[in-house]
């Protein structure tokens, strides 16, 4: 038995789909990790299968997909420009596409004070424009008024083209992908009209986890996080660490809690909101990781937070479980949203992207209004 025929056993042995989807990814930089060091030549790379019907979880092969333009359907593209640009740090390059909306009448726009601006961290194999059709975040620009950028992750730096979440030199500030994707943010402020307060980072997968560092490590440039089936801030160090945390058997499997206050690994001096969405039959990134972002935020804030939690569905008949952690002033800080039987695919997704969920609730529009109800960082009521 040769080294990777060992390794795919023993992703098998845990559960772990090593023949598609992201699995399939995580095998393929194994591979390629092996290959640079001779000990992997003529290893074929297992084969892809295809999705079941109708299947809406991330375990399926992405398919690229084309800048924006009318779908299958005759509906329009969204009214405004989206440019594809590139950023250099000396942590690397990476390209990505900004979003800048038609003239909108929404309130939340505010010329005197620049408008708002999106990330948007696409999740593994994704690329900008997948991402943003799937989460039809540029149609909500358009109608609100704020901008949107989505970073795009190199294959040379990820095989899979994830989001270096796991990579312990990835957690800090300063260093890394944190500051690679802080100093593109700050480039976009600077040369748009952004309000520098009102700035969000959100994403899918290891999109969301990237999400959750950066809102650790550069708290004083993110007022929110969105955070879509996603994994809790220093959850892992590395690969194998970061398999188990996504099948919920890691460091929090066994009662402890990485990111906590005490944690030397955080550097936030202030805590930043966030909402979470997840599903209670992600089989990818189980939704006990959901769980733990929630209970890390919470941490972070304090106490003093209120918890009140509903019951919900949406038009399509999918069930929610919502709970908003609200502070004396009536400010949700929290919010966690738990949507019953679904997959690990983006929330009322539109069906143009891949990984996505149409049948809501719709997640683009729920962490948006999140977002734009928070107070603005300069007010101080945070």
């Amino acid at each position: 038995m040769n080294i990777q025929e060992t390794i795919e056993r023993a992703l098998a042995s845990a559960g772990l789909d090593t023949r598609s989807g992201p699995m399939r990814g995580v095998t393929d930089t194994i591979r390629n990790a092996l290959a640079s060091a001779g000990l992997a030549v003529g290893v074929a790379a297992a084969p892809a299968q295809a999705a079941p019907p109708n299947a809406n979880t991330i375990d399926v092969v992405a398919r690229d997909v084309p800048a924006p333009g009318p779908d299958a359907a005759g509906a329009a593209p969204a009214a405004g420009q989206f440019v594809l640009r590139s950023f250099s740090a000396p942590a690397g390059t990476r390209a990505y596409k900004l979003y800048v909306p038609a003239p909108a009448t929404g309130s939340s726009k505010s010329p005197a004070g620049g408008l708002p601006l999106v990330v948007m961290l696409h999740g593994c194999t994704q690329s900008a424009d997948d991402f943003a059709a799937g989460t039809q975040m540029n149609r909500l620009a358009d109608e609100h008024g704020f901008l949107v950028v989505y970073p795009e992750q190199a294959s040379g730096a990820n095989a899979s083209r994830c989001w270096n979440w796991f990579r312990a030199e990835d957690q800090v500030r300063g260093a890394g992908e944190p500051a690679l994707l802080a100093g593109l943010v700050q480039a976009v402020v600077a040369e748009h009209p952004v309000d520098p307060a009102r700035v969000y980072v959100a994403g899918l997968s290891a999109g969301a986890a990237m999400a959750l560092v950066l809102g650790e490590t550069y708290p004083e440039l993110f007022a929110a996080v969105g955070a879509h089936s996603g994994l809790p801030y220093a959850a892992a160090h590395d690969i194998p660490s970061a398999l188990a945390a996504m099948k919920g058997r890691g460091v929090m499997g066994r009662g402890h809690l990485p990111g906590t206050p005490d944690d030397p690994r955080r550097h936030a001096m202030q805590p930043v909101p966030v909402i979470v969405f997840h599903g209670d039959r992600d089989h990818t990134v189980q939704h006990s990781n959901g769980a733990h972002i929630v209970q890390q935020a919470a941490r972070a804030h304090a106490a003093g937070l209120s918890a009140r939690t509903e019951e919900g569905q949406a038009p399509s008949g999918r069930r929610y479980t919502r709970t908003r952690h609200t502070n004396a002033q009536g400010q949700c800080l929290v919010e966690s949203w738990t949507l019953h039987g679904a997959g690990h695919a983006w929330s009322g997704g539109d069906a143009t992207g891949s990984y996505t969920d149409r049948n809501g609730p719709d997640a683009s529009a729920e962490m948006l209004r999140f977002f734009l109800a928070l107070p603005s960082q300069r007010s101080g009521t945070r």
